[in-house]
């Protein structure tokens, strides 16, 4: 396993070794002494999978009561998977990375809790994966609005194209207001 460091204080890339014969691949995803050992100590609750379609896009999503450390995989496909830093004493407090995740490039993601995430669905099919340190908590599960420009995301979004959004998703909150919130 390696760990790449990002733009943002405590968002690191893992890479996972695969192994692969004439069978095909084995690799392992989540390893708990493997993480602690670079620095991720995560006590993970539950795991999640999403399904979904080109052209989606989900978040930007946090939790103002027991925010969410999240390690992400995509198993089949590819997204652009966006993070800003919501931890008001954090070096990059306000400050917001996009990355492409791929199936075939055998990495995670991990945000540490204290941040927004989204993503969008590149290819036509995609599964995706995300392990959580703390559960769904709904009446604090909020959205930081995926399209505005205080954020600075460059979503690679087609001249035109209009992202599927939820209903929730479409009318999340601003910037100034998430900045806001209290600690």
């Amino acid at each position: 396993m390696e760990v790449h460091t990002t733009s943002l204080h405590g968002m690191v890339l893992v890479s996972h070794p695969v192994h692969a014969d004439a069978r095909g691949t084995y690799e392992v995803l989540w390893n708990r002494d493997e993480l602690a050992g670079a620095g991720i100590t995560a006590d993970f609750v539950q795991d999640n999978l999403i399904k979904t379609r080109r052209g989606t896009l989900r978040g930007l999503h946090f939790q103002t009561r027991n925010p969410q450390g999240k390690l992400l995989t995509v198993l089949e496909g590819e997204v652009y998977d966006a993070a800003v830093d919501l931890r008001q004493d954090s070096p990059t407090f306000g400050r917001a990375e996009g990355l492409v995740l791929r199936a075939g490039d055998h990495r995670s993601l991990w945000l540490p809790p204290g941040f927004a995430h989204g993503f969008l669905s590149l290819s036509e099919q995609v599964v995706y994966s995300y392990k959580v340190t703390a559960p769904w908590d709904p009446p604090h599960a909020q959205v930081l609005a995926w399209n505005d420009p205080a954020v600075g995301l460059a979503w690679p979004l087609e001249a035109g194209q209009v992202p599927l959004l939820s209903d929730r998703d479409r009318a999340g909150w601003s910037w100034a207001q998430v900045r806001e919130l209290p600690d």
